[in-house]
């Protein structure tokens, strides 16, 4: 059966990056940033980056390389067959995240539409009504979710070269510029120098455990650890990709991008006064408020600058949704032997499902578990238990299971490559890395 691969070294970064941007780069980061000291906290999330973020891709993209087939079988040819049930937790993983991410997306849809239609206005208070009147419908919202897993599943179907390497050679850019404008519109608005120097401007008196906590949770969860998803990607590799080089240019354009997102909002912010939320709140509710009192002298310019707002949102979940949807669709038509197609209508059916309930549980029905709403439920079992414990397993399987002669061989590319920093990068991931994870895990679930 063949299985495709990357076409060219940039199709490689791209893609791999475009599964790492989403929509916690827009929201997650800019918030942690500015409730963490600012430049403070970007210090030292860059160094959990290097720590914990770039050795823990290294480790999956050996798996996924090595073995040149889908998650599951991937685990087992590297520790074999009780190995297995981590890709398939990280398969299963993927499947959940992608339901309730499409429906935060369809979201994003549906706001560019009403961005569009120039149907999104008025005070703080007409803005949040909007949203809950458009959260609580029993069926716009899953039309938007089922639209939105659909286009997701038309560029897998196309396979990894004329699908997801060429989609993601367009939308990575588009993105980029995207948010350039809007940054830069951002940045020139009166009083933005305030925002800027927020986000910049350190202040280490904001430093404690939980900041420190926080920038490690950060780097761990914005390079999308412990979901297969890099294992997957891995697998379309050539023999000839540096894995440590691309590594960090991935977490380099992931890092990039999400200090572009708080150059994008707090200098906004500050500039007509708001603090942002966390959470749906700022993307849905806050952020509209923002642009429209912010660019309110130029009618026509912020109804520009609302458009091309939620057509980045939509296009960062997109860079998402794809890598998660390949991770089961790779899967399914290697494991059951069936065509791609069918694999991906499998994957597709599968978050369909979970989708409806999680957008039902907005609002529209009583769906909770343990007394959560079904979306916070999922995103709780996913983010806090799953994605650290799947990492943790990797690192003990890279770190100690497989032999080291293979690991070296594929971290350095047979020779072919430096060696300096093999013997720091499996220290790493035998001791800093599974330490690391576990106090994110700790922290996560509010022990520590």
């Amino acid at each position: 059966m063949e299985r495709g691969s990357f076409g060219t070294k940039i199709g490689v970064i791209l893609a791999t990056a475009g599964s790492a941007v989403g929509l916690g780069n827009i929201w997650r980061f800019p918030y942690m940033t500015g409730e963490n000291g600012g430049a403070a906290f970007i210090f030292i999330y860059l160094i959990c980056v290097f720590i914990l973020g770039i050795p823990g891709m290294i480790a999956e993209f050996i798996i996924g390389r090595h073995s040149a087939a889908n998650a599951v079988r991937a685990y087992k040819n590297m520790g074999g067959k009780c190995w297995s049930y981590v890709g398939l937790m990280g398969a299963i993983t993927s499947m959940i995240i992608l339901g309730f991410y499409a429906v935060i997306a369809g979201w994003c849809l549906q706001y560019l539409y009403a961005a569009l239609m120039g149907n999104i206005g008025g005070d703080v208070t007409s803005v949040q009504n909007y949203f809950k009147e458009f959260v609580s419908n029993p069926i716009e919202p899953i039309v938007w979710t089922i639209t939105f897993i659909l286009i997701t599943h038309f560029v897998v179907t196309k396979g990894v070269k004329k699908g997801i390497e060429k989609v993601s050679n367009i939308l990575m850019p588009t993105l980029f510029v995207l948010l350039l404008i809007i940054v830069i519109s951002s940045c020139t608005l009166p009083g933005a120098i305030k925002g800027i120097e927020f986000l910049f401007y350190p202040d280490f008196s904001k430093v404690t455990s939980k900041v420190l906590l926080d920038a490690l949770g950060q780097g761990f969860f914005s390079l999308s650890l412990g979901t297969a998803c890099l294992c997957t990607y891995a697998s379309y590799f050539s023999r000839q990709t540096d894995l440590l080089k691309s590594s960090i240019q991935i977490a380099g354009i992931d890092t990039i991008i999400a200090i572009f997102a708080g150059l994008m909002i707090f200098p906004a912010a500050f500039s007509v006064g708001v603090n942002p939320d966390s959470g749906p709140a700022l993307i849905f509710i806050t952020l509209p408020n923002v642009f429209q009192q912010a660019f309110g002298s130029l009618p026509v310019f912020a109804y520009i600058i609302g458009v091309l707002f939620y057509a980045l949102l939509a296009l960062a979940a997109l860079t998402s949704t794809i890598s998660m949807h390949e991770i089961g669709t790779a899967f399914f038509f290697e494991e059951l032997h069936i065509s791609r197609k069918k694999g991906a209508w499998i994957e597709t059916g599968i978050c369909i499902c979970i989708g409806i309930l999680c957008s039902l549980s907005q609002g529209a029905a009583k769906i909770n578990i343990f007394g959560v709403d079904f979306l916070s439920c999922c995103d709780f079992l996913t983010s806090d238990i799953l994605l650290p414990l799947g990492s943790f397993l990797t690192c003990i399987l890279i770190g100690r299971v497989v032999d080291k002669h293979v690991v070296k061989d594929e971290f350095t590319n047979w020779g072919t490559v430096s060696r300096s920093f093999y013997a720091i990068w499996l220290f790493g991931i035998r001791w800093v890395c599974p330490i690391c994870i576990i106090f994110v895990f700790l922290h996560q679930l509010h022990i520590i």
